[in-house]
Parts: structure tokens; C-alpha cells; sequence
């Protein structure tokens, strides 16, 4: 019975990990590591992240400097970087690569946020099927005779709790990525 509530709280974390992994890669007005995140290269015969192969550190609050490991890949990660089409050009500077991040007019904040939403929908919907799965193994124990009818009801108003405490909370950190967006 509570092994049902259990996996079901773990899978609705797992779903706001993912939220908050997701946001880290949506551009703000200030330099974040994360905006790298999903940048690949080509190199040793397999695809890397750039946080494989380097170190990343903000500086300033509006530049990004990646300092590779092995000094023969900076060509490659500039290059990537630009492959990416991230809305900047990195500049290789000897044995670093840096990146300058252009202030956002209103429209660039408006699809972020709007972006952030979609992203948060998306979550949402995870959540609710989540909801969904732990609400019908629960009838179906209830069919199968080893639960009963009261404890069937008590468990699916825990799940439906869970259910609005992880959408809450998706909401709030949403906020929170929309007030970081819209700060100047």
C-alpha cells in the first residue's frame, strides 16, 4: 500500500528534477553555465558535453569562459558552440573560449517565459500521468481483493495530495525562472 505512494512520490520528484534541468538551459539576461548544457561535440570518435571537456565559470555576470582541459580541443568547442545557434558567438581567446551574452530586449523575454511555460505544461502533464498509473494500480489491487474499499479512497486522496503538492511546486519554481528572466 504505501510502496504505491512511495514510487509515486519518487517519480513526481524525478519529474521536478527534470523541470529545473530543463529550465537551467533557458537563457536569462545574466551568464549561466547551464546554458551549455545541451551542447555536444565530436571528439575522440564520440559525442561529449562541453562539461566533459572543460571548466565553466561566469566571470562577469554577462560573459561565460570555458577553460578545456586539453588545450587541442578549443577549436572544436568554439565551433560547437556556434553549431548550436544559441544566439551568441564565442570567441577563442589562445586557450580558452569566451562567450559575451547580449542583452535581451522585451520580445527575446517574452518567448523565454514563454518557453518556461511550455516547459512547465510539460511537467505537468508528466505529474498527472504519473497520478493517473498510481490511481489505476490502486483499483486494480482493489479489483484483485487485496485492498480495500476504504483504504483504496485513503490512498488515492494521498496520491491526488501528492498530485497538487508537485504542481504547486512545479509552479513555484516556474515563478521563480519567469522573475529571473524578467530582471533586468
Amino acid at each position: 500500500m504505501t510502496d504505491i505512494l512511495e514510487q509515486t512520490k519518487v517519480k513526481m520528484v524525478s519529474a521536478l528534477e527534470h523541470l529545473i534541468h530543463e529550465l537551467k538551459s533557458i537563457r536569462t539576461g545574466r551568464a549561466n553555465p547551464g546554458m551549455l548544457d545541451h551542447v555536444t561535440i565530436e571528439l575522440y570518435g564520440s559525442q561529449m558535453r562541453i562539461k566533459e571537456l572543460a571548466s565553466i565559470t561566469c566571470p562577469e555576470p554577462r560573459q561565460i569562459l570555458i577553460t578545456p582541459f586539453d588545450r587541442n580541443t578549443t577549436g572544436a568547442i568554439g565551433k560547437a558552440i556556434e553549431k548550436a545557434n544559441l544566439g551568441f558567438m564565442p570567441i577563442v581567446d589562445g586557450n580558452a573560449v569566451r562567450i559575451k551574452i547580449p542583452s535581451m530586449d522585451d520580445n527575446m523575454r517574452k518567448e523565454m517565459i514563454k518557453l518556461c511555460y511550455k516547459r512547465l505544461e510539460e511537467v505537468k502533464v508528466i505529474i498527472r500521468n504519473i497520478r493517473r498509473d498510481a490511481n489505476e494500480l490502486v483499483r486494480k489491487q482493489k479489483a484483485d481483493g487485496t485492498l480495500p474499499e476504504d483504504a483504496m479512497k485513503k490512498l488515492e486522496k494521498n496520491i491526488q495530495d501528492l498530485t497538487d503538492k508537485s504542481c504547486k511546486d512545479a509552479d513555484d519554481i516556474a515563478v521563480k525562472k519567469e522573475k529571473e528572466i524578467s530582471t533586468i
